[in-house]
């Protein structure tokens, strides 16, 4: 029952280093599969290879933001079912307005916790069972 979860495709889209680190890390201790992009354009170059199940992008991003991010991949029919999970350090009502406005599915406020991350993994994909670590 256990095997449910390896391999669960997650993309974490941030320009922060740091940020994509901690995710990647919290992730695949879990035996999520992570998949890391810079920002939107590098984002949505892998997300056609590698069809993750859920995807977090982060707002704030050069080049390509990630409401700019959200709207590409819902508006791609393709990927419109994927859950898109915006993460900003603003939690203001009008940027989670306007994550809802381009087709997020949820908004979480950066720094987040393990148990954010998996709440929101638990939350849009239904059949996630996280790996739990060895003690």
């Amino acid at each position: 029952m256990e095997q449910h979860s390896q391999g669960l495709k997650v993309m974490v889209i941030d320009d922060s280093k740091t940020i994509r680190r901690t995710a990647e890390t919290l992730l695949k201790k879990v035996g999520c599969d992570v998949v890391t992009a810079v920002d939107g354009f590098d984002a949505l170059a892998k997300i056609a290879d590698t069809h993750p199940r859920i995807i977090f992008v982060d707002i704030m991003m050069p080049r390509l933001d990630g409401y700019q991010t959200c709207a590409l991949i819902k508006n791609n029919s393709a990927f419109k079912s994927t859950p898109v999970i915006m993460l900003s350090s603003k939690d203001g009502l009008f940027d989670k307005a306007k994550g809802r406005i381009v087709g997020s599915d949820q908004y979480l406020t950066k720094p987040f916790s393990k148990e954010e991350l998996l709440g929101a993994i638990k939350a849009h994909v239904p059949d996630f069972a996280p790996v739990e670590p060895v003690s």
